[in-house]
């Protein structure tokens, strides 16, 4: 595995990193736009190196299938996440209906609030068809979100890129929408980008500060850095990190390949043209 030493941040990327390129969800102000999960690592260790080298500050935990003690050693994996560090998003993967998401969802808080973990008061919602695609359930999810959200919960929604289910999930009282950019760890990125745009103009044209974050599928930093170019708030990942021949230089690209996007969709792109526009003037040039 290659040893890589983290760049040291100079003045202007300290300022970066906080305000205004934070990110608010609900009652929590992130650094970082990008979280990551905790599955799939080779150990808990190189978890805790990933996870630092992102320099991510939020990360998530499935309660129901995540393993809270590693199999192998018993250890705990809350001992490799510092809670002075990071927000913990317990989050309902391997749900596959409205009811158990909801009773997972109240698992994760009873847990969080035993503890000294900030993110009691949200979920990473998931409820899922089926086993091969791992997409969302429409309507399990739209269900599972009016409940979770009449109990107080900040619901941070995984769903598909449907505009008009996007709509529907922000109006139940979402606190953020995550449109998956492909199928759960397939690594093919964000494969309808027009229905991004669609679903960024639709909710946040009133409410520019509502949080549209990808969620799933994305394999490398260029994909990161083009759904950030979209001009979503932030991007949800792990398999594309754990997964990677070497998960400690990917953590390290993805969290570049955040702030660079998140920078070019600010700054904004040039627009494309079929023919050359010439960088410097004609007029003023040496002739014989």
């Amino acid at each position: 595995m290659t040893t890589i030493t983290a760049p040291t941040l100079q003045n202007s990327e300290l300022s970066i990193q906080n305000s205004p390129f934070a990110l608010k969800i609900g009652p929590y102000t992130l650094r970082s736009r990008l979280i990551v999960g905790t599955g799939k690592y080779a150990s808990l260790e190189l978890m805790q190196q990933c996870h630092d080298a992102s320099a991510t500050d939020c990360v998530t935990v499935a309660v129901r299938r995540e393993r809270i003690f590693d199999k192998s050693s018993g250890r705990n994996i809350l001992e490799f996440i510092d809670p002075a560090r990071y927000a913990l998003l317990p989050n309902t993967a391997g749900c596959f209906t409205a009811d158990d998401a909801v009773r997972v969802a109240r698992l994760g808080r009873e847990l969080l609030c035993h503890s000294d973990y900030r993110g009691a008061d949200w979920v990473k919602l998931e409820v899922l068809g089926d086993t091969k695609t791992l997409l969302p359930e429409p309507l399990g999810t739209l269900e599972a979100t009016q409940i979770l959200v009449k109990e107080g919960f900040h619901v941070l929604v995984y769903c598909s890129d449907d505009v008009m289910l996007c709509k529907r999930l922000k109006d139940a009282g979402a606190a953020a929408i995550m449109p998956a950019g492909s199928p759960i760890g397939s690594g093919q990125g964000v494969l309808n980008p027009n229905n991004i745009r669609i679903i960024l103009e639709e909710l946040k044209g009133q409410d520019p500060a509502f949080p549209v974050i990808v969620d799933a599928g994305v394999g490398t930093a260029s994909d990161v850095a083009f759904a950030m170019e979209l001009g979503v708030d932030g991007v949800l990942l792990n398999t594309a990190i754990a997964g990677a021949k070497d998960p400690l230089a990917m953590a390290h690209a993805m969290k570049h390949a955040t702030l660079a996007g998140h920078l070019a969709a600010s700054a904004g792109r040039i627009p494309r043209k079929l023919y050359a526009t010439a960088s410097s003037p004609w007029e003023g040039r040496i002739t014989t």
